[in-house]
């Protein structure tokens, strides 16, 4: 038996080689034949010895069942959202900036084209692959793990290249290049099936496909670019990290630059933008980062971004189509945006039919009208909108548009406030500001609730039995199976799913209230400064609002007027009337550690990241993910590597496990 083991594992070492062989280095030493010949014989011997199949065997990235639905995972450090910069100006600015904040002229950056495909992470312990996931909220992504296995260039196993870590996370963006993309769909056209409409979606959906199997007939690929937690192992800056991952068997993109100054970022910039189109896979941007880690603790983060970081944003790509018709769409808030109806063109692998035209102003501006040629782009490459009329193709007989004075939905009237861009419907009840307020308060970040629709929204507006979102909570079983496409176990479902959401937090109903400019972190931060209490926060002032850490005086101003309404005040009684309750929200307590920063680093014992962070936050701390200048306190534990060498260096008190746990029972003794 001892000779079969060394049989399977020397094939699944031969196999695993040339994979990294042939989609890391891009350089395959063996024919397609022979590797699949090698194939062929594991999986007979596997088969024979089922005991024996390891872990990182090639025939695994394809061996889980089906799913019924994805797990979670959350992120040791949060996968965040980068800064844009849209011109070459802006990147000069981030410059220095990044000068500024560390004192220093001189700064080496690492560049990187920004690839348009799904970010992912892949966890490693003793550099075996355990699990994957998305990016999700940043803070907790979708399991992925099986899907993620059938990327042949990912490693099941870390190559021995280099030392290996205890625990290693990798974050890579996943995507289909322009030739696999092409073939792809000339198959699924041979075979009857409908083509996919650009690559990134078809990478993120198949990534999202809850049986495996089919995801490992896609032709996925992937660039890693940067570590989360890495324990057992130090590196000192990006460059090290990028030059040891293709030794551990990750692809990384071969045209990551590293140099020094605002020369270089504006003349990689400007070269990327050049080479855009001539490259196998879409790219949106691309990342500057600063090279030094310890330069990048420094800098720090700020709520939603690193400082250390930005994405240069391209030019979005620009076609010519006509517009057919322009009309007034309502919002949630009433707001009146005139919507271009275009004839169907294709940008950037994107069929469109709709731009945004903004408002009245913009529409005078370009002076857009119906019948014109007209220049559209992606904003962002997302949003479509009209960069310019074609004046020279302009149609005779057109006359400028303007924007209806009564609400087309209800027929109200349309106004238009001195100090705003937006004109507004001023009919609460308009069934166009029902149905949005509707939409937003049942989605996945606000109350969450399964089962809904568009169209079942449509249907119980249109029928009264839902004026408000408080009514959502009196929909009865009936009402709902008495609707199209809705039979008793739909009903049932929708019902169960309703109940489940009256137990919420504080923070989700917030950001589902709808209150202008607070979004779902802006209710995180509510929640915490008003420890939970509705009556806390109906009650303040713009001034109480604005000694809040993130609350300015615009978002401010907003909260204190919607609870200055009678009538959102009744809404919210009758969703706490129906049962609505909060989860409780542990009091902050004032303490000798208030305000203070903590970083949490290496492997903890005796606790989780995450009951660490509620430890501090209850005694008026914040837990960060990065070391500066500012931070207080760093507590570590075995495998700590860069976070305590900076603390080390900027000299920062440093706690062992046994210390912050002692820390902790004396500050809660006082």
């Amino acid at each position: 038996m001892h000779g079969i083991q060394k049989i399977i594992n020397d094939l699944c070492d031969q196999l695993n080689y040339h994979n990294i062989r042939y989609y890391v280095h891009d350089d395959p030493s063996i024919s397609d034949s022979e590797y699949d010949k090698l194939l062929r014989e594991l999986q007979k011997l596997e088969s024979e010895h089922p005991h024996l199949v390891k872990a990182d065997s090639p025939t695994q990235r394809v061996g889980a069942s089906p799913l019924a639905e994805f797990g979670s995972i959350t992120h040791r450090i949060p996968m965040l959202s980068l800064s844009n910069a849209m011109d070459a100006e802006e990147i000069e600015q981030f410059h220095e900036q990044t000068q500024k904040g560390l004192g220093v002229k001189k700064i080496r950056y690492v560049a990187e084209p920004k690839l348009d495909g799904l970010a992912v992470e892949l966890v490693y312990e003793n550099g075996v692959f355990i699990s994957g996931s998305t990016r999700g909220n940043g803070e907790v992504g979708e399991d992925i793990t099986h899907n993620l296995k059938t990327i042949k260039a990912i490693p099941l196993k870390l190559q021995d290249g280099h030392k290996i870590p205890s625990l290693l996370e990798v974050r890579g963006e996943v995507f289909i290049s322009h030739k696999d993309f092409k073939s792809m769909n000339e198959k699924r056209l041979e075979n009857g099936e409908q083509p996919f409409a650009n690559p990134r979606n078809s990478a993120a959906g198949s990534l999202r496909q809850l049986n495996p199997t089919i995801t490992a007939t896609r032709p996925l690929r992937i660039f890693c670019y940067a570590p989360g937690t890495i324990e057992g192992v130090k590196f000192k800056s990006q460059k090290d990290f990028l030059d040891t991952l293709p030794k551990w068997g990750f692809p990384v993109n071969p045209l990551i630059e590293i140099g020094f100054g605002v020369s270089f970022l504006k003349k990689y910039y400007i070269h990327t933008e050049e080479i855009r189109n001539n490259l196998d896979y879409d790219i949106d941007g691309v990342v500057f980062k600063v090279n030094s880690f310890s330069h990048q603790d420094e800098l720090g983060m700020r709520s939603r971004s690193p400082r250390w970081a930005i994405a240069g944003k391209l030019k979005a790509q620009q076609v010519t189509t006509t517009i057919l018709n322009i009309e007034a769409s309502v919002g949630r808030t009433g707001a009146v945006t005139p919507v271009a109806k275009l004839h169907p063109v294709n940008v950037g692998g994107v069929i469109v039919s709709n731009a945004t035209l903004h408002n009245q102003d913009e529409i005078d501006r370009k002076d857009v009208r119906i019948g014109d040629s007209v220049l559209i782009q992606r904003a962002g490459d997302v949003i479509p909108e009209v960069v310019k009329v074609i004046l020279d193709k302009r149609p005779k007989g057109t006359h400028p548009y303007k924007l209806p004075e009564y609400c087309p939905v209800c027929n109200h009237q349309v106004r238009r406030a001195e100090d705003e861009a937006v004109a507004r419907c001023q009919n609460m009840a308009c069934p166009a500001q029902i149905k949005g307020r509707i939409q937003h308060f049942i989605s996945k970040n606000c109350m969450d609730i399964d089962g809904f629709g568009e169209k079942l929204v449509d249907q119980l507006v249109e029928k009264g039995h839902v004026m408000s979102v408080a009514d959502i909570f009196k929909i009865t079983h009936n009402q709902l199976a008495s609707l199209e496409r809705m039979g008793d176990k739909s009903a049932t479902n929708v019902i169960t799913a309703i109940d489940a959401a009256k137990s919420t937090t504080f923070a989700r109903f917030i950001h589902a209230l709808g209150i202008r400019n607070v979004g779902e972190h802006s209710g995180k931060v509510l929640q915490q400064a008003f420890s939970g209490s509705l009556e806390k926060l109906s009650n303040a002032t713009v001034k109480d609002l604005t000694r809040i850490y993130e609350i300015g005086d615009v978002m401010a101003q907003c909260v204190v007027d919607f609870f200055a309404d009678p009538t959102n005040l009744h809404l919210i009684q009758s969703c706490l009337d129906s049962g609505i309750s909060f989860e409780k929200v542990e009091k902050i307590q004032a303490s000798g550690i208030t305000g203070k920063i903590f970083v949490f680093t290496g492997s903890l014992l005796k606790f989780s990241r995450k009951e660490a962070h509620v430890m501090v936050e209850k005694l008026g701390a914040r837990a960060s993910g990065s070391v500066s200048k500012k931070t207080d306190y760093v507590v570590a534990g075995p495998g700590a590597g860069s976070k305590l060498d900076n603390a080390n260096l900027l000299d920062i008190d440093v706690l062992t496990e046994e210390e912050f746990l002692k820390m902790m029972k004396e500050l809660e003794s006082k």
